[in-house]
């Protein structure tokens, strides 16, 4: 393992045990490692600082460790057994009722540049570094192993999440197994997952609590669930005792998806309906009006770069449902943009309701759940803020 050499002084970010490095801080490195490869950092005096993976680019390091210690097997299995650990203790994994949840959140849990997800029996692996992608056999071996947890298969899907620079001609597919089962179960319900060619790993697992809230608020009430996707909170809605959910995405493939997920746990039922659609020329053209608006784009800011637009877009998207959500309606309304920060959201949103001359009340802030946990060291892991308004 090389040894890296940071400047002087630049170790203090490391002793409040922040899991990145950045190549400014970087003095020099004993010999000349690849992308992926494990250095020992040390300060400009050599004293121990952290393991970690070397990466190009802005982030020289991802730390995996602050011990001077093996990274092996048994490394990566404690370290999905803690994840696992937390996971049982706050009541989310081992439920035969949910069998949907993240096992490993990155730096969360960490483990930079890792995510996994577990659908019923098989999870799906993603990589975000190099690193991770060149211990992506240790890692599946490790899951396999894990107690309190049956694996039977391991999808590895890291096509799109890899730097493209590293030229890894990476290809998704089964590190283990091959079972085409996808049907898995979060709180009762069923969903379709399709980890073969939907976004992220499938499915967004991030949003289950939140979808519970709208649950809570939907019986009664009309719903209009826009950037549908798989359709979970249409799904969850109709759980709720909503009369008449409506599920919109500009995407035909996710239309069938949310269509069949309706199916599996609401056969034959005439409430629901979906909409290959774009949202914004939706939301401008339809012509009903409805009590319970869910808005759940795509991050409109993957960047600090495209942060303006982004915040004009939030702005564009909210005024326009709350100038169609009835009076007496429930507005939910999410950013999952890291580069967004809670305040410039919320500033966003109460733009649109000052545009739209609504009297608007905040009834809940929301945020990811503990499965997608926030190391306290590392805050730049909170991405997901949600408001759920009354609209009169």
């Amino acid at each position: 393992m090389m040894t890296l050499y940071l400047k002087r002084g630049k170790e203090e970010s490391l002793r409040r045990f922040h899991p990145w490095i950045f190549s400014g801080a970087v003095h020099h490195v004993d010999g000349q490692p690849a992308e992926g490869d494990l250095v020992r950092v040390v300060t400009a005096e050599g004293d121990f600082m952290a393991i970690g993976h070397w990466q190009i680019g802005s982030i020289a390091v991802r730390v995996l460790t602050f011990d001077d210690e093996a990274v092996d097997a048994d490394f990566w299995l404690r370290r999905l057994a803690c994840a696992l650990s937390v996971r049982v203790s706050t009541g989310i994994a081992g439920r035969a009722d949910n069998t949907t949840f993240r096992l490993v959140h990155g730096e969360g849990d960490s483990l930079p540049g890792l995510v996994i997800d577990v659908y019923g029996r098989t999870a799906v692996l993603q990589a975000h570094s190099v690193g991770m992608h060149m211990c992506r056999h240790e890692i599946a071996a490790a899951l396999q192993k894990l107690e309190g947890l049956q694996i039977d298969n391991i999808f590895y899907k890291s096509e799109t999440t890899l730097p493209f620079k590293a030229e890894l001609g990476q290809e998704n597919g089964f590190l283990v197994g091959g079972d085409a089962d996808d049907v898995a179960i979060e709180n009762g319900l069923r969903f379709h997952i399709d980890w073969l060619r939907g976004q992220k790993t499938g499915f967004f697992v991030d949003q289950r609590d939140n979808r519970a809230i709208v649950e809570h608020y939907s019986q009664g009430r009309s719903v209009l669930n826009m950037f549908c996707y798989t359709g979970g909170f249409s799904v969850y809605a109709m759980r709720g005792g909503a009369v008449k959910v409506h599920s919109v995405d500009s995407s035909a493939k996710a239309v069938e998806l949310v269509n069949a997920n309706v199916a599996l746990n609401f056969p034959n039922d005439t409430r629901h309906k979906a909409f290959a659609e774009d949202a914004f020329r939706f939301l401008q053209q339809m012509d009903e009006a409805y009590d319970l608006i869910i808005l759940d784009p795509p991050a409109f800011a993957k960047h600090k770069d495209a942060l303006r637009n982004a915040l004009k877009g939030y702005t564009r998207l909210n005024q326009r449902a709350f100038d169609k959500i009835r009076p007496g309606g429930i507005l939910f309304t999410f950013s999952c943009s890291q580069a967004v920060s809670k305040e410039q959201f919320r500033t966003a949103v109460f733009t649109a309701a000052a545009l739209s001359r609504r009297n608007v009340r905040i009834l809940h802030q929301l945020h990811q759940p503990a499965d997608h946990p926030i190391n306290i060291y590392h805050p730049e892991g909170e991405y997901l803020k949600g408001l759920v308004l009354y609209v009169e």
